[in-house]
């Protein structure tokens, strides 16, 4: 799959988060195995999640949320705030339907 969303799945996919909770919560550590290994489960059963990041500057905030996205091979659809939000097609049931272009 590929990682990379164009401007519009990445607006689709934030608006479809926006009642979600955060399923996966990262310490001060980052993203360790264990906060990779819960996420990909997460990804899995969800497709599309909430990551509350800790409370560190917005560069470290930024690092974590990029290593968590290539650690679980999904694809980062936007970060506010503390949040992530992360998007993996499930591979063989996707619920969600990405639209295209631009």
């Amino acid at each position: 799959m590929s990682t990379t969303l164009t401007g519009k799945q990445e607006r689709h996919l934030r608006a479809l988060a926006h009642g979600l909770d955060p399923v996966v919560l990262v310490g001060k550590e980052g993203a360790t195995e264990g906060v990779i290994t819960a996420t990909v489960q997460a990804l899995v059963d969800h497709e599309l999640i909430k990551v509350r990041l800790p409370d560190l500057e917005r560069d470290e905030r930024a690092q974590i949320a990029k290593a968590l996205a290539e650690g679980t091979q999904s694809a980062l659809a936007g970060t506010i705030g503390r949040i992530a939000i992360l998007y993996r097609r499930h591979p063989s049931e996707p619920k969600i339907t990405l639209p295209r272009g631009k």
